[in-house]
């Protein structure tokens, strides 16, 4: 499909063209640490496995939190992760799902505290982060339901749809899509809004930025990101909806905010995504930072970047909340 393998969105805004020199450093930093790591996936499964013990060695860094932000595990057969909830969203009657990244071959929801936490406060509702099944052991069909029970849950517990902001990052991105083509098909009610950041959206790994940003990307190894398509995709075809939502149909989908940094393998996935979604009549707020690296906002405890971009998701959410009143004033 070449015109969508080159497809943009209808403007692209660039906040931050001068990055600070905290994103300097680590994007020094990422290069001399994370992607060699990383490098290692390309050769095998196992590989991938050792990643995933070190990563949860990094847990204790990432779900560093405030004081003041509550922590509630959330076990039960059809969900599990957990509520996060800063003083700002304690008495909101609004709720934020959050659907962590990692490849669908590591992560949780407490390894992705920086955003969760993040995202309560600048949204001023508690946000349900979970821990949806993960290969290899678990495919597109697991953690596509184990995102729906969630939505479901609460539904059911008495959150309308326009109550609800769906999010994720990277892998989390693109499961936030497949949940909304999901809900959509299903006939359940849609989301408010969704926050992709750095998704990943096309598994066959077409998008012009693998292969232009292959040196430039200080964590993600363009024959990683390969590898490991090829070892989620099996016998799949790379263009159902399923495995790869640029794909699918965005037909009546909630506003989108899309944020990913300028040098990531994975940027085109967001561009292709805004134009997709754009051409399909969905709103949609699409920002490309300058040389900020993948799944930035995790790093904003020492990013000022990252901590802009939550007061920007903030901005986007107060809008579509105006709009949605102001339509049915």
């Amino acid at each position: 499909m070449p015109t969508l393998a080159n497809a943009a969105p209808d403007q692209i805004d660039r906040p931050r063209h001068l990055i600070s020199a905290q994103a300097s450093t680590l994007g020094w930093a990422l290069s001399l640490s994370i992607r060699p790591l990383a490098t290692m996936a390309a050769y095998s499964p196992q590989s991938m496995m050792n990643i995933r013990r070190i990563f949860r060695m990094t847990g204790a860094v990432l779900s560093h939190l405030p004081k003041n932000v509550s922590i509630t595990p959330m076990l039960t057969p059809e969900v599990r992760g957990e509520w996060v909830c800063a003083p700002e969203a304690v008495k909101s009657k609004q709720v934020a799902l959050y659907l962590h990244g990692g490849g669908y071959f590591f992560g949780a929801a407490a390894m992705h505290r920086q955003i969760t936490w993040r995202t309560s406060r600048a949204l001023e509702r508690p946000v349900l982060a979970i821990d949806y099944r993960l290969a290899p052991k678990h495919t597109f069909e697991a953690w596509r339901d184990d995102a729906v029970q969630a939505y479901e849950y609460l539904l059911n517990r008495g959150y309308a749809g326009e109550d609800i902001v769906v999010g994720g990052d990277s892998a989390g991105g693109h499961l936030t899509l497949v949940l909304l083509q999901t809900l959509r098909d299903r006939g359940l009610p849609l989301p408010s809004a969704a926050i992709c950041i750095s998704p990943w959206t096309d598994l066959s790994c077409e998008s012009p930025s693998i292969r232009d940003n292959e040196r430039r990307d200080p964590m993600i190894p363009a024959p990683t990101l390969r590898t490991l398509s090829q070892f989620l995709l099996r016998d799949r075809d790379p263009y159902d909806a399923l495995v790869s939502p640029l794909h699918g149909d965005f037909t009546g989908l909630p506003p989108m905010f899309i944020i990913v940094g300028s040098t990531e393998v994975l940027r085109d996935d967001s561009r292709r995504l805004a134009a997709c979604a754009q051409a399909a009549g969905v709103p949609v707020r699409y920002e490309e930072w300058h040389r900020m690296p993948h799944v930035f906002p995790i790093f904003a405890a020492i990013l000022p970047e990252g901590r802009s971009a939550f007061e920007h998701i903030r901005e986007f959410v107060r809008g579509v909340d105006v709009q949605r009143k102001a339509r049915a004033a």
